[in-house]
């Protein structure tokens, strides 16, 4: 079996009609929807960039694009009779476009802040780039920072348009500045005025870029183009996003980055930049052989895809938006159309993390984490303001800086109290707290990362048990009556739920095992405090067998599609492969009311972890082959239940075939777990303790293995 991921590469032979065409390209933090659009109704063939970054996010907390630059060549290579192939190369982290005689390199670089089209063609043409912005006027704001209603029919609205500069020079200038900003109403609004830990988010806010390119001379504000026929053309697009406290000194920072990034050599860029994509592919991979089962096959590409996916939109100031990533495609005209707005929904956010672990992408899990983090002074001052106690809960769904949308909390408060929140679906979900420091754990375990687990994880912890240790009266056992409560958006009105009891269960038998510096009296004697008072797992036994509950008792009819009885498997692993429990879990599991593998569904996931090995098998298979019909590459998922590109299906397609392969608990390292014997591969991931596992499997058996470090291999046990 061979290795390479350009093995994987997707190559089209036509152009594609619009941006649901298009292939996706970036550095982790700046992303670009690619295209190619053929020569029609007179006009010329164009190739189309819509740009997009991590942090452009609104003063109405939406995630906008950049712009769209749209590029013609004289003669048109893309004229509908001339030969057209376009490539994703996987392994050198480019597009590749060969258009009748025209070579067109795409790349947006790893390792600075910029976009690069490279064209090259025997015969002299010419090129011309042209700036398309769509926020022209100012529009009114609306309420789309609330989820009432139907969330799929908002449509974001700007409250101000974009700004062309007349820049001088061989370059065009533009961007989009918050003049105004949601921030202080939305404290207002949730009672929360009197908080003053830092500066507004948004207010100032400015984002765009500065394009130019060798050859290329200004026609107008929107136009470079050719000073002359040539045989080569290069453009290069520098986008930067910062708070400034006037437009100037962000114009000023633009030129000074232009100025740096235009000295770099290419060609030395080019090959850095494939460099670490050369890194990025070898950190961990999966490749598969099913032989005639050509579902196999595209479990195997949709896994490599996927990561590819994430590794252009991972690396940013945000974390990736679960609803699209920074990918989402035009929608009824709309380049920043994305259903659910920009609030992070921890159930959704956490999937494409959980990944990153046994894959080895550590570096793309630091935005997750640092967002959590900086929103935890907002929620102590939220708890102690609308619950009177000390503590912090992660909530389900908030903006980047750490509330909920208005919407969400209630936009008509008659009759209420503050914190009273309208949205039943998330109103008294806490259950992001526990699984977020489940993730953190887990992520120290594997990276053993002393400064995270100082700065990060027990700072976090600290806040988020001390909310569980004080916000539940205890029952005449000295447990916790979790009430009011609900499990997950499913139940929403629940005694004791279940996902939060195997959370709180899960964490607190971890935290034991962490190095004796951090575990200080005050911290232990919390620990000790609330393990005494957890509730027992709700759990039911008939002729059947024994089997996990929802919770302790569901007082309304199901509001969702979720089986929290399943988190006691994933995300918090009390049942499964290697434990005396795990028949428990399998009964669990084949009594569940929701069977789906698609979107933010996770049972292949707990399939895997359960060591129902031609279960996951079959799930995975259907996952990788759900084809979005309105978009054109492969990992495009969606909507689902979310939008389009569904980052919630991907990560979850990623996890379950990692579980399938490798599992590692309580010191031990779990082999083919899961795995169909029908199925060859090749493998290396990682496991806690820095460890790296490398094996090839064939007709169900390992042939080879390495451990690394070889003192872990005592660890392993091979299914």
């Amino acid at each position: 079996m061979t290795h390479p991921p350009q093995q994987y590469n997707v190559i089209w032979d036509s152009p594609s009609a619009d941006s649901a065409g298009s292939m996706p390209i970036g550095n982790g933090d700046i992303g670009v929807n690619l295209w190619a659009q053929a020569a029609r109704d007179g006009a010329p063939g164009s190739l189309v960039l819509l740009i997009s970054k991590t942090d452009a996010w609104s003063e109405q907390g939406q995630l906008l694009k950049l712009a769209r630059v749209r590029v013609t060549f004289t003669p048109d290579p893309l004229a509908a009779s001339l030969a057209f192939r376009q490539e994703l190369c996987l392994h050198e982290g480019q597009i590749v476009i060969r258009a009748g005689a025209m070579t067109l390199r795409a790349w947006v670089d790893a390792n600075n802040p910029a976009i690069h089209i490279e064209a090259d063609g025997p015969e002299p043409f010419e090129m011309q780039a042209a700036l398309e912005l769509w926020r022209t006027e100012a529009a009114q704001a609306g309420t789309i920072n609330g989820l009432s209603g139907d969330a799929r029919c908002r449509r974001p609205a700007c409250a101000y348009p974009d700004t062309i500069v007349d820049a001088g020079g061989d370059r065009l200038v533009w961007y989009h500045r918050n003049e105004s900003s949601i921030y202080a109403a939305n404290l207002e609004h949730q009672g929360l005025g009197g908080f003053e830990h830092k500066a507004d988010p948004l207010l100032g806010r400015t984002f765009g870029a500065a394009m130019r390119g060798e050859g290329l001379v200004r026609r107008d504000t929107t136009h470079l183009a050719a000073a002359a026929p040539g045989n080569k053309f290069v453009l290069s697009i520098y986008p930067l996003c910062e708070v400034t406290p006037t437009p100037k000194r962000w114009l000023d920072n633009l030129a000074k980055l232009e100025k740096a990034q235009s000295a770099i050599d290419i060609e030395q860029a080019r090959t850095a930049h494939a460099q670490w994509w050369d890194a990025f592919w070898n950190r961990s991979y999966i490749y598969i052989d099913g032989g005639e089962d050509q579902k196999a096959q595209t479990v195997c590409r949709n896994y490599i895809l996927q990561r590819w996916v994430s590794a252009c939109g991972g690396r940013g100031a945000s974390p990736i938006k679960f609803n699209g990533s920074i990918f989402c495609f035009e929608y009824q005209g709309d380049p920043d159309y994305r259903a659910w707005g920009g609030a992070y929904w921890w159930q959704n956010t956490r999937l494409p993390y959980w990944p990153m672990l046994a894959s080895g992408d550590w570096d793309m899990m630091q935005p997750v984490f640092d967002m959590y983090a900086a929103s935890l002074p907002l929620a102590r001052h939220r708890t102690k303001v609308w619950f009177k106690h000390a503590g912090a809960f992660i909530p389900e769904t908030m903006y980047f800086w750490g509330l909920h949308t208005n919407g969400d909390y209630g936009l008509d408060r008659t009759g209420l109290r503050v914190g009273d929140m309208t949205n039943r679906y998330i109103r008294r979900e806490y259950t992001s707290s526990p699984e977020l420091l489940a993730m953190m754990l887990d992520y120290y375990e594997y990276t053993l990362d002393e400064k995270f687990l100082v700065e990060v994880l027990i700072p976090a912890s600290d806040d988020l048990l001390t909310f569980w240790d004080q916000h539940y009266e205890l029952d005449a056992d000295g447990a916790m009556c979790m009430y009011p409560a609900q499990s997950l958006e499913t139940w929403q009105d629940a005694v004791n739920p279940t996902p939060d009891i195997a959370g709180l269960a899960w964490v607190l038998a971890r935290l034991a095992f962490l190095p004796p510096k951090v575990i200080t009296s005050k911290r232990q004697a919390l620990w000790d405090r609330l393990t005494a008072k957890v509730p027992p797992l709700p759990v039911k036994q008939d002729e059947q067998g024994t089997f996990i509950l929802p919770a302790a008792q569901t007082l309304q009819d199901r509001g969702n599609g979720e089986n929290p009885e399943l988190y006691a498997v994933f995300p918090f692993r009390l049942f499964g492969v290697g434990k005396e429990n795990i028949e428990v879990g399998r009964e669990t599991y084949k009594r569940r009311t929701f069977p789906a593998c698609v979107g933010w569904h996770q049972n292949d996931t707990q399939a895997a972890l359960l060591g129902l090995a031609e279960e996951a098998a079959r799930q995975v298979a259907e996952r990788a082959g759900n084809k979005n019909p309105e978009a054109r590459f492969p990992v495009f998922w969606g909507p689902n239940f979310d939008w389009t590109p569904d980052q919630c299906h991907g990560g979850n397609l990623l996890m379950t075939l990692q579980t399938m392969l490798l599992q590692a608990d309580d010191g031990k390292i779990y082999l083919l777990p899961a795995w169909p014997k029908e199925w060859s591969a090749d493998f290396k991931l990682r496991a806690p303790g820095r460890t790296t596992v490398e094996a090839s499997v064939r007709d169900g058996k390992i042939v080879s293995l390495t451990v690394t470090p070889k003192a872990r291999r005592k660890d392993v046990v091979a299914e």
